[in-house]
């Protein structure tokens, strides 16, 4: 049997254990890892014989797509990010050679979502440009990482808590969800240096939170302490060592010593 068969069955094996109802993850990663040893024997680089070649790239986009979506499922980051460097190959350089994939602009915005979520907008931007204008506009999965991008620019978190109620996939949770931890502490941080205290209510909306109890679990990773009058005391950095008084005697010996050696000068 050639490697490509071997992958072939693999790949089916995949595709059958992935469409199920409740697919089990770990079985799918599994099987995507023997896939990876099965391609590192095989090239899906174009031949000579284009049909086979056609069907080729088309079962490796399939696989590396599974492998994007297993990858967020078993939240695996790393994992992430090297199934969708290979993926984009598909998408954006053999666009001419393949017929559209249903996942694209789905997977293509989540990896902008992903990072917005790392804070690499540099990145997003570049990603950003490789796609159509008109896709950019009118595109559900990727208008939503966009609109992000532009609420981060302007300063205006609460729309992206809003934006967790109106994801385009439930894949995009996970990022989401890193995206508004790390608004939070961002918020947090600010409201240390802006307040001594501030209220258990205040602070659950401000953060955003859905009741006090969620508040309160975030308060007791970031060691605020809760008074009995319901304010959130913050611990209070260190007291600034006390500015050493300026040495005004030296400074005036000085200056006398440099008059006088002016006066040697002249």
């Amino acid at each position: 049997m050639s490697s490509f068969d071997e992958i072939k069955n693999l790949y089916q094996n995949l595709k059958t254990e992935w469409n199920k109802r409740k697919p089990d993850f770990k079985l799918c990663n599994n099987i995507l890892l023997q896939i990876k040893v099965g391609m590192t024997k095989h090239t899906f680089l174009p031949t000579t014989n284009v049909e086979a070649s056609h069907k080729e790239y088309l079962i490796a986009r399939d696989i590396l797509e599974v492998g994007v979506q297993c990858s967020i499922a078993m939240h695996d980051i790393p994992s992430f990010e090297r199934y969708m460097a290979q993926l984009k190959c598909y998408y954006l350089d053999y666009r001419d050679k393949l017929p559209e994939s249903a996942n694209q602009y789905h997977l293509l915005g989540l990896n902008l979502l992903f990072l917005l979520s790392q804070n690499r907008v540099a990145e997003f931007h570049t990603e950003l440009e490789l796609l159509p204008y008109d896709i950019i506009q009118t595109n559900t999965y990727i208008r939503h990482p966009v609109a992000l991008e532009q609420y981060l620019m302007e300063g205006s978190y609460n729309k992206i808590f809003q934006a967790k109620s109106n994801v385009p996939s439930d894949t995009y949770n996970f990022f989401m969800n890193i995206l508004s931890n790390t608004l939070r502490n961002e918020i947090a941080e600010c409201l240390q240096k802006a307040y001594k205290k501030v209220s258990i209510n205040s602070a659950t909306k401000m953060l955003n939170f859905n009741n006090t109890n969620e508040m309160n679990d975030f308060a007791i990773k970031k060691k605020w302490i809760l008074g009995q009058d319901g304010y959130y005391v913050f611990n209070l950095e260190e007291e600034k060592k006390a500015v050493e008084p300026i040495p005004a005697l030296q400074i005036a010996d000085f200056a006398i010593h440099y008059a006088k050696e002016l006066e040697t000068i002249v």
